[in-house]
């Protein structure tokens, strides 16, 4: 029987057919040359192009790719979440195949997890931006991830990199939680982070992507701050709920006591619905908060 291999590479392949060869070569040639044993995992998310046809031609030439072909387009999340349950691996990486991440680091990733049992993940933190619509992208990316450290108490240098590596067994259980598009690299993120799994942070550099690129800026920021909001309210719901709790009810409470002065112990109608709309977001806050605390996860 075929002994597993230490290392799964989770590869998500749409519509790469100029390049996704050299990103190959370039995986199996690091690997090769790093002493781990390591499976490919290279999934053709149903690309328009010759993307599937190229892999199956390569596939007699590197013994550890495995090529996986999906009917329908499901998504980069879809693809890392069906990688990593059927991963052999006990360390999973993800990355991208247009070029931007340094894949050939992959084995440096490998090897924090391999000598330091406390870390849970690696995040290869890019040093510099390089996607289209930069002068968007930037300062939308730097506030979610703001919001993010504020969320989940901590900083993070770099919330939706491509380019990770991660214990298996550990991330199993958010596995579920992972979103189809681009914000499960967030996803996993926030995870670990709020059930306090360390993850390190290593400085990368970050080329332009070859192809073209498959972010939509409005729609997928808008999913990364939705995907933000609702991971922390899935761990932590009272970092979410309750400080706007506590803001109304401070307002409601303030006003009171001006319209006693003012109007000589006559409350108004918004003076009332301001205090009552922060008792009942506190009181969701603490019902939440139960719940969170009653899955035993």
């Amino acid at each position: 029987m075929e002994a597993k291999p230490y290392v799964t590479i989770v590869l998500p392949c749409y519509n790469e057919q100029d390049h996704v060869l050299d990103e190959v070569e370039r995986i199996c040639r690091a690997m090769d040359g790093s002493g781990y044993t390591y499976e490919l995992l290279a999934v053709d998310d149903c690309s328009s192009d010759q993307t599937l046809a190229k892999l199956r031609e390569a596939e007699p030439l590197y013994p550890q790719m495995r090529v996986r072909a999906f009917h329908r387009n499901g998504g980069s999340g879809t693809v890392r979440r069906i990688g990593t349950h059927e991963a052999r691996g006990e360390i999973v990486v993800w990355t991208d195949a247009d070029m931007t991440y340094p894949n050939e680091r992959i084995p440096e990733l490998v090897r924090i997890l391999e000598k330091d049992d406390s870390i849970d993940q690696v995040v290869g933190a890019r040093t510099s931006e390089q996607g289209s619509h930069k002068f968007l992208r930037v300062p939308a990316k730097w506030f979610i991830r703001k919001v993010a450290e504020r969320l989940a108490g901590q900083s993070i240098p770099d919330l939706n990199s491509g380019l990770r590596a991660f214990r298996r067994s550990v991330s199993l259980p958010y596995l579920r939680l992972l979103p189809p598009g681009f914000s499960c690299v967030t996803t996993i993120t926030l995870a670990f982070l709020s059930n306090q799994h360390d993850v390190y942070y290593l400085p990368i550099d970050y080329s332009k992507r070859a192809g073209k690129s498959k972010f939509g800026f409005i729609s997928d920021a808008y999913r990364y701050i939705l995907q933000v909001l609702r991971m922390v309210m899935y761990f932590n719901p009272l970092k979410v709920l309750m400080p706007p709790a506590l803001w109304l009810v401070g307002i409601g409470l303030g006003k009171g006591v001006v319209d006693v002065v003012r109007y000589g112990f006559y409350l108004t109608s918004n003076t009332i619905v301001i205090f009552l709309s922060g008792l009942l977001i506190g009181s969701l806050a603490l019902l939440a908060d139960l719940i969170v605390r009653s899955r035993g996860e």
